[in-house]
């Protein structure tokens, strides 16, 4: 069932949201060659606890760290650990999601690590224009279709691939609630958006196949051929103009 938010809801929606950007504003200092993904996870579940919150991720259906780390072929889930250290040329796409005052924000970006080849600069530039122009269509009365139709078009026109195992949900008092968007689509199908939702958009654009490859630890999720991926995420609130992107952070224009 999909959860209309109340006007006091989305303000606690807010203060989620806005803790889970200030995260990743306050982690890229760190993101550097020599740093390991757990120490990415550390610096992640600090920050989040001395804000009085919690890491939604951490023991969410058994996943045993508190953000996902997922640098270069890994499309999305990422375990954190310290045998994984970055290197100079990697991207790699941290996802946080905060708990506070019963509520989840949820959003993710991907950083380069020091000098990273244009190809895939480009890869992540178009995986960031790929979100920005997803939400510009959002509105009280919009469909769905028209997220997947505009990620497609972007993706596809660059010869890249869009996943479709993996896709963007509702949030608020439960990490993952209805309705779910999908990031191909058609324009003027779907699921018709009304005022008060709440729900992420998050494409995971892959440089070469969309086929995904699930390994054995049941959360990291590589492409099948093992060219990298980017990935972006925001939280939306739907308004009667258009949308609100929740989990905006400071060097972002709001209007993009």
């Amino acid at each position: 069932m999909i959860k209309i938010k109340s006007s006091r809801e989305i303000e606690l929606m807010r203060k989620t949201c806005a803790l889970a950007a200030s995260t990743l504003t306050y982690i890229e200092p760190f993101i550097k060659p020599g740093v390991s993904t757990e120490e990415i996870n550390k610096l992640c579940h600090d920050y989040i606890t001395k804000h009085d919150a919690y890491p939604s991720p951490l023991n969410y259906h058994g996943f045993p760290k508190s953000v996902c780390t997922s640098p270069n072929e890994v499309i999305c889930h990422g375990i954190p650990s310290e045998d994984v250290i970055l290197k100079d040329g990697d991207i790699l796409n941290i996802d946080v999601t905060t708990y506070l005052n019963k509520f989840h924000g949820d959003t993710n970006k991907t950083f380069l690590v020091g000098n990273v080849d244009p190809k895939i600069k480009k890869l992540v530039e178009v995986t960031y224009k790929c979100m920005r122009e997803a939400i510009k269509t959002v509105k009280h009365g919009s469909r769905v279709g028209d997220i997947g139709a505009i990620i497609q078009e972007i993706a596809e026109s660059q010869g890249y691939s869009v996943v479709e195992e993996y896709c963007g949900h509702g949030i608020g008092r439960e990490f993952h609630e209805d309705p779910q968007i999908v990031h191909v689509g058609t324009k003027g199908k779907g699921l018709i958006f009304k005022k008060g939702m709440t729900f992420t958009i998050e494409p995971m654009i892959n440089l070469g196949t969309r086929e995904c490859d699930l390994q054995k630890d049941k959360w990291t999720v590589l492409t099948k051929d093992r060219l990298w991926s980017a990935q972006f995420e925001h939280t939306i609130l739907v308004t009667d103009v258009g949308s609100e992107i929740l989990t905006l952070r400071p060097e972002e224009d709001e209007n993009f």
